[in-house]
């Protein structure tokens, strides 16, 4: 074989490797990377929460005595842990999955454009429904339980744990200073369409909790139903 034609066949064998070994091995590595990204979030919250059960980690509300709230509370200790609200003027703090997350008033239930911003900066409170009191009404709020948080926001997985929530867990809602606290009456899984939980006559103060569910899907609705059954004054 002449010698001019044997730096083409290593050429050839050299694509041939690349091709046939290099590429692939860099593209499963993307595709690793991809996956931890999208299920990072839910991977973490799925541990946090079977640790925190089986270390029977508890959340108290403004506890000086407690923990302060951070990833190495919540990982590394099993001592209770103090929740502060981020605001009283409108917010939710769910003791049992972690949730402590502003509210956004007034949020539109039909403008998709107007709802992905609002739920950037927290929950969504439906422009439709009550405001919490303790009169009959029913209280809406919803959020993301969402895989893709580089594009939906710090609150893109505020909701992730909220199937964790059995009947009896208490769900704090404060407003205008005050603290509404709920205690869950029901959890039910509807198709995306229903609007039934929004729309619903109710006879008592009522809290509606929604997202989407398997998270990062929009097949089915998760809906938690809680009775309103005490309301804390103001703090002078």
């Amino acid at each position: 074989m002449p010698l001019f034609v044997y730096p083409f066949i290593m050429s050839v064998k050299k694509l041939r490797r690349f091709y046939f070994v290099t590429l692939p091995k860099i593209l499963i590595i993307f595709g690793f990377l991809a996956l931890v990204m999208a299920y990072g979030p839910i991977i973490k919250d799925e541990i946090w929460f079977a640790l925190k059960e089986a270390k029977s980690q508890v959340f108290v509300l403004e506890d000086p005595q407690a923990q302060k709230d951070s990833v190495f509370a919540r990982f590394l200790t099993s001592d209770p842990i103090s929740i502060d609200p981020v605001n009283k003027d409108f917010s939710v703090v769910i003791e049992r999955i972690g949730v402590n997350a502003p509210v956004v008033a007034d949020v539109s239930v039909t403008d998709e454009a107007v709802y992905i911003e609002a739920l950037k900066s927290g929950v969504a409170h439906a422009l439709t429904s009550e405001y919490p009191s303790k009169d009959p009404g029913n209280v809406y709020l919803f959020a993301h339980a969402s895989i893709n948080f580089w594009q939906l926001g710090k609150y893109a997985t505020v909701f992730n744990l909220l199937r964790k929530l059995d009947n009896g867990d208490k769900i704090h809602v404060f407003f205008d200073q005050k603290d509404y606290v709920y205690r869950v009456v029901n959890k039910e899984y509807l198709k995306g369409w229903n609007t039934y939980p929004l729309t619903r006559p109710v006879i008592e103060p009522t809290l509606t909790l929604q997202t989407c569910d398997p998270p990062g899907t929009t097949i089915n609705r998760l809906v938690v139903t809680a009775t309103l059954i005490e309301v804390l004054p103001k703090v002078p």
